[in-house]
């Protein structure tokens, strides 16, 4: 198993599991209904891929280096950018950066374009034999 992945997904699970009970309890009383739908979008897509990672870290040496090093890292800032983003634009208000809006916006897609990418990697990865 890949150590640094595997440390890669339990940090991230943990942060996820953190950051959902922080939304819960103390973000979902102070921002709106949008906001707080954006914070556990976020919440939820960062736990997804810290599994994602951890079964990542499983098929090390069952694919290709060069598409476990690509995954890994389009996860990883995919989670980066898409989370991020989220996470911000939730606490926009009580944190004084709606004038963010305009940069954290396209940030969040773009964020959801590497994971889908890695996502593609892996399926690419799966389908190739002894690379």
């Amino acid at each position: 198993m890949q150590r640094s992945t595997l440390a890669w997904a339990a940090f991230i699970g943990m942060l996820a599991v953190a950051l959902g009970a922080f939304g819960a309890h103390g973000v979902e009383q102070r921002v709106d209904a949008r906001a707080y739908h954006n914070w556990t979008t976020a919440a939820n897509y960062q736990f997804y891929h810290a599994l994602a990672l951890l079964g990542l870290a499983a098929v090390d040496g069952r694919i290709a280096r060069r598409f476990f090093a690509l995954v890994r890292t389009l996860f990883l800032t995919g989670m980066l950018l898409f989370c991020g983003s989220l996470y911000l634009l939730a606490l926009r208000g009580p944190l004084g950066l709606e004038g963010w809006t305009p940069v954290l916006g396209p940030i969040t897609p773009l964020g959801g374009l590497c994971l889908i990418a890695g996502w593609a990697a892996l399926f690419v990865a799966a389908l190739r034999k002894g690379d």
